[in-house]
């Protein structure tokens, strides 16, 4: 199964394409843009508590096969680390 990569940030729903490398995710794929997920959550998910690192990127050529998502997620919470 392939990483959802979610087209948005959660706290700001700054776009965040496949290819972006400004995207930072936890274990469970929540999405941040690189400013929310440092400055705001310093590298702590908002949702879970665990650790954010950058979103690897998928070659082009396999998203024909495993497209990215279009569901957009945002959260109704303030963004803050989960402690």
């Amino acid at each position: 199964m392939a990483l959802e990569l979610r087209p948005n940030c959660e706290c700001c729903d700054r776009d965040l394409p496949p290819a972006s490398r400004d995207a930072y995710i936890c274990t469970y794929e929540c999405t941040y843009c690189v400013a929310c997920a440092t400055d705001k959550l310093h590298l702590i998910c908002a949702n879970c508590g665990g650790e954010l690192v950058r979103r690897p990127i998928r070659p082009a050529a396999k998203l024909v096969k495993d497209p990215a998502s279009t569901r957009r997620v945002l959260r109704s919470e303030p963004c803050v680390p989960k402690l």
